[in-house]
């Protein structure tokens, strides 16, 4: 195996990385409540798995191999990335439903403008 065979799982990495620190910045979903969070983040990946798998057992899924897949397999036509990219979807989902959340709630708009709102109201 060469490194391009990483290629795919490297960019899921990558990516969920991008999420934490996007996560950890606005306080989205794992740094607001981390034992909620991560029970939903789990159901929602388990959920997705017993998804492929159904579709893998009917024959409706099959496994996409290249050169940028590792080619290591958790279950016959299911790959090691479709976890790193079930990861990502769901955390995906949960920051961007807590980000709508906060900016419905006018959240994003007072703590982008706190310091000088603050400041007029008390001078």
């Amino acid at each position: 195996m060469s490194f391009i065979n990483f290629a795919y799982l490297a960019a899921l990495a990558v990516a969920i990385t991008g999420m934490v620190m996007l996560d950890r910045r606005f306080t989205l979903f794992l740094w607001r409540d981390a034992r909620r969070a991560a029970i939903v983040l789990a159901a929602g990946v388990v959920f997705f798995l017993v998804w492929d798998l159904g579709g893998i057992l009917l024959g409706i899924f099959f496994r996409g191999q290249n050169e940028f897949m590792t080619g290591l397999l958790i279950g016959p036509e299911l790959p090691i990335e479709e976890v790193f990219f079930l990861v990502l979807l769901c955390y995906n989902t949960m920051n961007a439903y807590a980000a709508a959340g906060d900016w419905l709630d006018g959240r994003w708009s007072r703590s982008r403008r706190g310091h000088s709102v603050e400041a007029r109201a008390d001078g």
